[in-house]
């Protein structure tokens, strides 16, 4: 799609004033009217086919363009057909119960905060879900930070970051495939990649909140005892579970695909199931399918375990498929190359490219609110330029991730940014500055793009 072939070449000014009528069109449906992504990327698209009959260009030209735009998803959605399958069969077999149980067994009151961080990023990473790891574990942790009269700002940041490590590293989480597969890079090769910023990330955060964590020796720790004693009640929890964990790794190693490797880890968990479920085939489809249901009586945690089949990636497959549409027929109508070549001459370095990159998925958070869109936009727009520089495509997907995906907490107007205050009961604006990783991850990719560190050529 990167390569569509413009088919107008509009001015300039129809260019700006065509996107921002999309921003303001998608901003407006998400802040105002709490819609769904969905709705207002579709009207977008009605408005570009609308310029283009305006221009006499011919219908069947448009729709090409949209569908050669929707087809650069189709790895994608295959992908995350397999993350569907592979929660639910990891649910059935423990896998991530069993690393969730492990999480919390963590939880002591020295270094509250740095605990805090470091569980919620086991958790993030066990179920590849930032806002579910915030409802859930994110809650319990924030009412133990006010019963030991605690700062709750710090604690929502220590929470946030924890949860949104978890959904920029997990092979489970949907941003880290759509950014990944968006531009053609190897989810393991993503994931290895993104720890060069991530990981000092991580440790500085971790770091930052040892240092603000106050001693404590007393508190109300019930709420994750009757976690821990209701996740051994499943009967779930058992050490072979991180066999599929294990066969993940070792895969991941090996250099496998990652769709092979998805459907060989998720293969091994139904199988580890029978061993302490009875439980029979057509239900293991069903589950596969519809994901796994959890029914232990205790509301947050059949709330963490209730996930994951192929039905519950079709919102997020429907969106990428509307958004690359619409990204195909900005390409088709010249809009995206009118824009870029008014800022070509700036961006003849590889720090400008990075950095113009960065602010562009920032920009799209703050400006429209969604994630989503921040990555797919800002890998749509700039593939092209990271090849003339000669960048490798992963140079791309980390920055897509370092400065889209856990930017999206930061903004108060975002679909993040409302969910985690909703539910917390702390502002954005309070805890935004101890979200130390989110703040930490643009800012190191940035960095090591002007410094010229932890880049890869194309060999």
């Amino acid at each position: 799609m990167f390569h569509i072939k413009a088919i107008h070449t509009p001015a300039v000014w129809e260019s700006v004033l065509l996107v921002f009528g999309i921003v303001a069109m998608i901003s407006v449906s998400l802040i105002k009217f709490e819609s769904v992504p969905h709705l207002p990327i579709l009207f977008s698209i009605l408005l570009l086919i609308g310029y283009g009959l305006l221009k006499r260009i011919p219908y069947k030209k448009l729709e090409k363009g949209l569908v050669e735009g929707a087809g650069a998803g189709m790895g994608a959605v295959f992908l995350f057909f397999f993350i569907g399958i592979l929660i639910s069969s990891w649910m059935m077999s423990g896998t991530i119960p069993s690393l969730i149980y492990a999480g919390f067994h963590l939880i002591t009151p020295t270094f509250f905060f740095a605990i805090v961080f470091a569980v919620t990023a086991i958790v993030g990473i066990s179920i590849g879900s930032s806002l579910t790891t915030v409802a859930t574990v994110g809650v319990a942790f924030i009412g133990m930070a006010s019963v030991l009269e605690l700062s709750l700002p710090i604690a929502a940041g220590a929470i946030v970051s924890g949860a949104f490590f978890g959904d920029k590293m997990s092979p489970l989480s949907d941003t880290t495939n759509l950014a990944s597969s968006i531009v053609g890079v190897d989810l393991f090769e993503h994931i290895r990649n993104m720890g060069w910023t991530t990981v000092p990330a991580f440790v500085i955060s971790l770091l930052l909140f040892g240092v603000l964590s106050p001693s404590v020796t007393t508190g109300e720790f019930d709420k994750i005892a009757l976690f821990q004693e209701t996740l051994l009640e499943t009967g779930m929890i058992h050490w072979y579970t991180v066999i599929p964990l294990v066969a993940l790794f070792v895969l991941t190693i090996a250099k496998v695909p990652a769709f092979l490797t998805l459907a060989i880890s998720s293969a091994v968990a139904v199988v580890l199931s029978f061993l302490h479920q009875s439980i029979g085939f057509s239900k293991v489809l069903g589950i596969l399918f519809s994901g796994y249901v959890s029914s232990t009586g205790v509301e947050d945690i059949d709330a963490l375990l209730t996930r994951g089949g192929m039905e519950s990636m079709m919102f997020t497959v429907a969106l990428v498929l509307l958004a690359l549409s619409m990204g195909g027929l900005l390409f088709t109508l010249g809009i995206v190359q009118s824009l870029l070549a008014q800022i070509e001459m700036l961006l003849k370095k590889v720090s400008s490219v990075i950095f113009a990159s960065a602010m562009t998925a920032i920009g799209i958070n703050v400006l429209i609110g969604e994630q989503y869109l921040s990555i797919l936009l800002t890998g749509q727009a700039f593939q092209t330029q990271y090849e003339k520089l000669g960048l490798a495509n992963k140079n791309l997907s980390r920055v897509m991730e370092d400065a889209g995906t856990v930017v999206n907490p930061l903004v108060p107007w975002s679909v993040c940014g409302i969910f985690i205050t909703n539910v917390l009961g702390v502002s954005t604006i309070a805890y935004l500055p101890f979200a130390f990783f989110c703040l930490l991850s643009p800012i190191l990719t940035i960095l090591f793009g002007y410094m010229g560190k932890t880049l890869t050529r194309i060999s």
